[in-house]
């Protein structure tokens, strides 16, 4: 199947599914339903995963590199493939290969990032015509975090993390570094140190540059001590932030050539990455040219 636009080989496509940072993360009470009310800040980068779909006329959903333990109906991926599917009726199938490169459990978004990349990549693949708002009440089904990277838009977050505001952010380059260990959201949910109530912000007063923090990062300081080394040694050469429930840390910069100084010096049993901050993510923009594309086919 040729779609305009799109790079093909062999069959496959290749789509980005790119990372976030949680530039600030605060639990601001608890619905009656049990789940917390957050506030946060969704910087998106220009770097993540691959993920790569190949249509299959058969009607099976396959994903060809599954992760270590975890089965079809917990990948996320897969999971997206099914819910596109049923949304829509289409008889298609598909083939799913992810390059991982966003670190697993590290606060990056990066399972629901491959699940946002392949909604969209089978949308335009199978031809079922869903429009943004349409994916993304998809995407909210899928995982709190999927919608952001539907949007494809550095936002303001409320709600469960779902209520977006897309909002223009200062570009800046971020070293993340990922300290080697899995951060469990749901329990660090559970953990009784975990500050629930912080004063509720507004955009202008985050604008301003108020005073603000992530709710996560007492819990995951103690609990992980290779989180606390690299918060530590992070903190050394600018604001070491926590992203997401961790584990992963990141700082800004205002210069690739700052960052990468930075990152070559990463102490050994971490890794560090370097990433440009963007308001419009990879994915999107790619969307938003295979539309042209297709007008001008």
């Amino acid at each position: 199947m040729a779609v305009a636009g799109l790079e093909e080989d062999d069959g496959w496509t290749r789509w980005p599914a790119p990372a976030k940072l949680n530039l600030f993360l605060h639990i601001v009470g608890r619905r009656a339903d049990g789940y917390h009310e957050l506030q946060t800040v969704f910087q998106l980068l220009d770097w993540g995963d691959e993920v790569r779909l190949r249509v299959r006329a058969d009607g099976a959903i396959r994903r060809l590199d599954p992760l270590p333990g975890v089965a079809d109906d917990a990948d996320l991926g897969v999971r997206a493939a099914r819910a596109l599917r049923e949304a829509t009726g289409c008889p298609l199938g598909a083939d799913i290969a992810i390059e991982k490169r966003i670190p697993v459990g590290g606060g990056l978004g990066g399972g629901s990032s491959d699940a946002a990349t392949t909604l969209v990549g089978l949308n335009a693949l199978w031809d079922t015509g869903l429009d943004e708002d349409a994916l993304t009440a998809i995407a909210a089904g899928l995982g709190a975090d999927v919608p952001v990277f539907v949007r494809g838009r550095s936002a303001w977050a409320e709600g469960i993390g779902n209520e977006l505001t897309p909002l223009a952010l200062p570009e800046r380059w971020f070293v993340i570094v990922d300290p080697g260990v899995h951060a469990p959201t749901r329990e660090l949910f559970q953990m009784p140190e975990l500050t629930r109530n912080s004063p509720r912000l507004t955009i202008p007063l985050f604008v301003s540059g108020v005073p603000t923090g992530n709710a996560f990062e007492r819990v995951a300081r103690g609990r992980f001590p290779a989180v606390a080394a690299a918060l530590d040694w992070l903190g050394g050469h600018g604001e070491a932030r926590l992203s997401g429930s961790g584990a992963c840390v990141f700082a800004g910069f205002a210069s690739r050539e700052g960052a990468e100084e930075v990152a070559a010096g990463v102490p050994g049993g971490m890794r560090a990455f370097v990433a440009r901050g963007v308001n419009e993510s990879p994915l999107r923009a790619r969307r938003r040219g295979e539309r042209i594309a297709d007008r001008q086919a």
